[in-house]
């Protein structure tokens, strides 16, 4: 459904985005994490049309942002990470105004915002000033917005941002909800969100894409923990294909050792154990989370991960 082709955007000589190339799927909930000034929000403008290449094009079923951005800007919805409202209006007639800049028919208007209204909870806020409002109810008024016209591809920047634990629950539940019906590209700096509401997540890092995965994929790490009847096994271990190294590791009942090797030399790692006389009393591959992972890929440039991974279940990929 988008397709982002050999993407750059310069500022003088600051690189911001440094060719990106990837495939977005229908129906997606892609998380876009990176530092501040990784390239995330530039990327995001881009693909709204809000700010032009520099080299490269983005694509969406066949139409490119800079020949045909007036038809690809009305099937998106897009939050960004400052979300912009008039505070002088009260809710409603903020709505309106952006529900008839989006194109919603005038016989429908108001159906549309009042289901706006409903789906971001604001209905006890609805007449009131923006500008009185908390940073949290402004931010789901400028979410309100973002779906008012049932797009087809939803892009928000920092969707929680200032929102409290309840709300953030909420917004969770109604990004699964949007998901249904559209692609979900969401940037934010809570890597738990992530965790909670995307099937996918691009790590973007000095404007390069360092990883695509999808989460489980991603969060199940390099690595195979396994325990043993033998003190002494790093020998052989280390001698299987595919185990680029043997660590051992504390435990107070067997002989524990973390084998750097992808999840799938698993069954190879079992026989060697047998033929080696071992007992094998379990064999895991290490669960990692999110931020364990984003941490490795933002400060050790030998990290495993600091290559593409093309998601198991994409179609076109990279």
């Amino acid at each position: 459904m988008i397709e982002i082709n050999h993407l750059s955007r310069y500022y003088g000589d600051f690189k911001a985005v440094d060719d990106v190339s990837v495939n977005i799927q229908r129906g997606e909930v892609v998380g876009l994490l990176g530092h501040n000034g990784a390239g995330k929000s530039t990327i995001m403008k881009m693909i709204t049309g809000f700010l032009e290449q520099t080299l490269g094009s983005v694509c969406i079923d066949g139409w490119k942002t800079g020949d045909d951005k007036a038809a690809i800007q009305q099937r998106i919805g897009y939050l960004p990470e400052n979300c912009p409202v008039w505070p002088e209006m009260n809710v409603i007639e903020y709505l309106q105004y952006q529900a008839r800049l989006h194109g919603v028919q005038a016989g429908d208007l108001n159906q549309a915002v009042a289901t706006a209204i409903r789906r971001t909870e604001l209905k006890e806020k609805a007449s009131q000033s923006i500008q009185t409002l908390s940073r949290g109810y402004r931010q789901r008024v400028g979410v309100a917005q973002a779906i008012l016209h049932n797009p087809d591809i939803i892009i928000l920047d920092e969707p929680t941002n200032g929102l409290d634990p309840t709300q953030i629950r909420h917004m969770r539940g109604l990004i699964a909800e949007l998901a249904e019906q559209a692609t979900v590209i969401i940037s934010t700096h809570i890597l738990q969100e992530v965790q909670a509401v995307c099937e996918r997540v691009l790590i973007l890092r000095a404007g390069k894409l360092v990883v695509d995965a999808s989460l489980d994929a991603l969060q199940s790490g390099h690595t195979l923990l396994i325990r043993l009847d033998n003190p002494e096994a790093t020998g052989y271990l280390g001698q299987i294909e595919g185990v680029t190294s043997v660590q051992p590791r504390v435990d107070s009942e067997h002989h524990c050792y973390a084998l750097t090797a992808p999840a799938h030399i698993a069954p190879y790692v079992a026989d060697a154990v047998h033929r080696h006389g071992d007992k094998l009393y379990a064999m895991q591959a290490e669960v990692r989370d999110l931020e364990a992972v984003f941490a490795e890929v933002n400060q050790d440039d030998n990290s495993p991960y600091q290559t593409i991974i093309k998601p198991a279940d994409s179609e076109g990929g990279i």
